[in-house]
């Protein structure tokens, strides 16, 4: 008797016990080639095997249920059956009608069976009489029945994949939709990292995942260690020496690609980490720019992986690594504005060297009152900017105007009174600053409307504006210059008090009163050392 391995024996007891239900008798399953019996069910009679064999081929060939042997009496049916690429005949005896001119002979019914002439006799009494036309008919029905239900198998199953895979599709693109959806230049490489991982973690069946980031991504002023700039997620049996041992041994970094290792490789006598049986390794790459490696790591069921994990994870690399590529870009843009702000409070203070620092200590007081306003993070940035840039129009006022240490004539102060439109044009010509215009333009408008250059009243005055005014008010009257000494703070409170919703703001103003202690504090502080990220100084001053 053949051997098949246990999904077909399976699959040929359901087709036994199917037409057993609708025949009511045992089939013997033979092998469509060779005629070889292959399973035999209970109660089956075996026949004449050299007779039955012979006829398999046959049955196959024309793939339609005949009568192969018959006796009166007796008739073995013979069914042509397919499971995917293999090819049977099922076989049973059957009872025939007697005839009125003859009666069955039971020897040759208990050759046809390969039983005794008693057993011949009982399986006779005990069998439903069948028509040759009967069982005909029945067999092509069955056979239908069956390769109907075969298909409808098979059809089911093909729906399961393609479910699977669309199934397996949308988490993927939802996956890198969600990136794409994350990437601001105000979500860092560890933020959208993170993200990542932890999505791919469901996607991909891996054990681990890293993104090791590479030089020179980390910037923070000094050279960073790689375990700084290494993410995980998952269970990641490796550090990031040994993920840069990886990247070095094999030469990622030269060859720019998908590197995929499985057991053909990590087996091998020379593979140096035995901690990793599978891993993937795509870089996050921008232009000609490298900015690190996404590491998938150990096959969840230990098997090798494949295109389709190598694929998804090459596109989420390319997607943080525009986003690495991007911050970089916005790094070194926001180095340049930096370097062109401090360049034009550097040029102020050398046109009015009674004042300097004087655009400094406005941008720090204004960026407190902010805080005590609530404003977000953001604004607080801005505004700093707009402060130290607020006054950059008196570098067109006249030097012996601005630097003359009595009272100004009318004419000289109208002159004076040009630097907020001054500045703004200075500046009406770089983007990167052209929100800082409106604190530029009107940080000497009054909020009873008696300020200049466009006597704008109220909230019609911009809200960083009136912060601004308030800010350089005060380090106005409070700071020493050389022909006079700086107000008294009783005097200072005072002009405030009387001045709040006719020059300023009172909301501002009452940020004023409320922050007195950090203003004061602002004041004594040197300059060296302010940043232009408010965040890390106004910590420091929170501490202090």
């Amino acid at each position: 008797m053949s051997t098949f391995v246990p999904a077909v024996r399976h699959r040929l007891k359901q087709m036994s016990s199917e037409l057993r239900s609708y025949f009511g008798v045992p089939f013997c399953m033979r092998d469509g080639h060779t005629g070889e019996v292959i399973l035999v069910s209970e109660g089956h009679c075996t026949g004449d095997d050299a007779i039955l064999a012979s006829v398999c081929s046959g049955i196959r060939r024309e793939a339609t249920p005949a009568i192969v042997v018959e006796e009166v009496g007796c008739a073995w049916l013979a069914i042509p059956l397919k499971d995917g690429s293999q090819d049977f005949v099922a076989m049973a005896p059957f009872r025939l009608p007697a005839t009125t001119s003859s009666s069955p002979n039971f020897t040759r019914i208990a050759h046809l069976l390969g039983v005794t002439t008693k057993d011949a006799k009982r399986w006779y009494h005990a069998q439903t009489e069948w028509t040759i036309t009967s069982l005909e008919r029945m067999a092509s029905v069955v056979i239908e029945k069956m390769a109907s239900d075969l298909e409808i198998g098979r059809l089911t199953e093909e729906i399961d994949k393609v479910s699977d895979s669309l199934s397996s599709t949308y988490e993927e693109i939802s996956l890198l939709y969600g990136l794409t959806q994350n990437l601001r230049i105000s979500s860092s490489d560890s933020q959208l990292g993170d993200l990542a991982l932890n999505w791919l973690l469901e996607v991909i069946p891996c054990r681990g995942l890293s993104i090791l980031y590479q030089e020179p991504k980390c910037h923070n002023g000094t050279s960073p260690t790689l375990e700084s700039c290494m993410l995980m997620a998952g269970e990641c049996p490796v550090d990031a020496r040994i993920l840069s041992k990886l990247v070095d041994q094999f030469h990622l970094n030269d060859k720019r690609s998908a590197f995929v290792a499985n057991q053909r490789i990590t087996e091998r006598a020379d593979w140096p980490l035995h901690e990793i049986r599978q891993v993937i390794a795509v870089p996050l790459v921008e232009s000609d720019n490298i900015f690190g490696w996404l590491f998938a790591i150990n096959h969840t069921e230990d098997k090798g992986f494949g295109t389709v994990e190598a694929s998804l994870l090459s596109s989420v690399g390319t997607i943080l690594g525009i986003h690495s590529g991007n911050i970089e870009l916005y790094r070194r843009q926001s180095e340049f504005v930096t370097s062109v702000v401090r360049a034009l409070t550097s040029a102020i203070d050398a046109k009015d060297p009674y004042t300097c620092g004087h655009s400094d200590r406005v941008a720090r007081l204004a960026v407190r009152l902010a805080q005590e306003l609530n404003l977000d993070t953001e604004t607080l940035n801005l505004l700093y900017m707009a402060g130290l840039l607020h006054d950059v129009g008196k570098i067109g006022i006249d030097d012996s105007v601005l630097r003359k240490p009595g009272r100004l004539t009318d004419e000289e102060y109208e002159h004076i009174k040009l630097h907020p439109e001054l500045g703004c044009n200075i500046l009406s010509g770089l983007k990167e600053l052209e929100d800082v215009l409106p604190v530029v333009l009107h940080h000497h408008e009054q909020w009873d409307g008696q300020g200049y250059p466009h006597r704008l009243s109220g909230e019609s005055i911009p809200l960083l504006a009136r912060i601004t005014a308030v800010a350089d008010a005060y380090d106005a009257m409070s700071s020493d210059r050389p022909y006079r000494k700086g107000m008294p703070i009783e005097k200072v409170n005072q002009i405030f008090l009387e001045g709040s919703g006719t020059q300023w703001d009172p909301d501002v103003v009452e940020a004023f009163f409320s922050a007195r202690e950090d203003i004061e504090l602002i004041m004594r502080e040197e300059r060296a050392g302010i940043g232009f990220d408010v965040n890390s100084w106004i910590k420091s001053l929170q501490e202090a």
